[in-house]
């Protein structure tokens, strides 16, 4: 939401490393605003914690209004920590897949720009052909095309500290009463994965 983009936040993004700790995992997905991302995904049972940040692009630890100018190649993006044990990367997918639109190009919900875009970020081949055989198995489920770009996960810079945990430590804030909270409780109703409340 361009409303967003004029939040002050001068620091700068930082590059995370990509490496889990042990007996953990990573994935990362983008689907528009990361407020409504890290909202979701942090409700999922296995999932340890999830980071707002930014990937796909090509500028190193761009600024939230850096990002918001749409030149930088990023896309809002999440990047998820979860137990393998709990969770496999096929239902993150599947979670994916049901709590936003990856029909609509450079757009999710009131939010437009090459940023809001739905991007699956891959670190192994083997999650590659995951992704290819959930891009077969959710496109019937849409009216119109799956456009959500896949590219290997380069790097992953953590955005600025204000962005994390936004939904949760603003949660009378306008645009999380009007988009984030909606979309989420959408997603607990079609969503069949197990979540931490229940």
């Amino acid at each position: 939401l361009l409303l967003a983009c004029n939040l002050s936040g001068q620091q700068k993004s930082t590059t995370v490393k990509l490496d889990p700790p042990k007996a953990k995992a990573v994935a990362a997905f983008a689907e528009g605003c990361f407020w409504c991302s890290e909202h979701i995904f942090e409700e999922i049972a296995g999932v340890d914690s999830v980071v707002s940040g930014y990937a796909g692009g090509h500028v190193k630890n761009p600024t939230y209004e850096q990002v918001c100018t749409e030149t930088t190649g990023h896309a809002e993006t999440v990047l998820i920590y979860y137990d393998p044990q709990q969770l496999t990367y096929e239902q993150l997918l599947d979670a994916f897949f049901t709590s936003h639109d990856p029909t609509t190009k450079d757009r999710q919900g009131p939010d437009s720009g090459s940023s809001y875009r739905s991007a699956i970020f891959y670190k192994t081949e083997q999650e590659k052909e995951m992704i290819r055989k959930a891009l077969m198995k959710w496109t019937p489920a849409f009216k119109n095309p799956i456009v959500t770009e896949v590219a290997p996960l380069k790097a992953f810079y953590r955005a600025e500290e204000y962005h994390q945990d936004y939904a949760k430590e603003n949660p009378n804030q306008s645009y999380i009463q009007n988009v984030s909270i909606p979309r989420f409780q959408t997603f607990k109703q079609t969503c069949k994965l197990k979540l931490k409340e229940q």
